[in-house]
């Protein structure tokens, strides 16, 4: 066998594993929707084996966390992260995650690192997720700042505004 030979067999063989996950990717997914969380786990974990994705590792940990296995949640999206640091989704979970706990300090650095990372799409999720750990530690002016750059970057992201009006009524209060 030739050198290109190698080369196109072991790239079919990556392409073939890699929609072999995918496939399983979805199954999983698509019973996430439906609150199969037992056999989605077993889908996103199948994915998992195939060809490791940060999405996977991901999707997996908000299966956890779904089901109040927080501490699981947390530990697939470092898993995440380990497969690809690049990938916000795992950050701004693990900080909503901690803010789910009380741990809100500890959620800031990972909502920050969210707004850092260059494949991530929904940075209103982590600017509102910084808005909330804000709120709990008592910072309304950055809680503030947050929800408004959430808004910003997301007009229609209601619970946003819900969160600048509450702010407002208790500043009124």
């Amino acid at each position: 066998m030739s050198t290109s030979q190698v080369f196109c067999f072991t790239n079919s063989l990556k392409q073939l594993k890699r929609r072999k996950a995918l496939k399983a990717f979805h199954e999983a997914y698509h019973a996430q929707l439906h609150q199969d969380y037992h056999l989605a786990i077993e889908k996103y974990q199948e994915s998992i084996e195939v060809y490791p994705t940060a999405e996977a590792h991901t999707f997996l940990g908000w299966t956890y966390s779904f089901m109040g296995e927080l501490e699981t949640a947390i530990e697939e999206c470092q898993r995440a992260i380990e497969v690809d640091p690049e990938f916000g989704n795992p950050y701004n979970d693990i900080g909503a995650y901690l803010i789910a706990k009380g741990d809100y300090s500890e959620a800031v650095p990972y909502l920050q690192q969210a707004l850092g990372a260059k494949r991530y799409r929904a940075y209103h999720f982590a600017h509102f997720n910084l808005g909330r750990a804000k709120e709990y530690q008592g910072d309304i002016i950055n809680a503030l700042r947050h929800y408004k750059q959430a808004l910003q970057l997301e007009p229609r992201y209601l619970i946003a505004y819900k969160a600048i009006e509450h702010l407002k009524k208790c500043a009124l209060n």
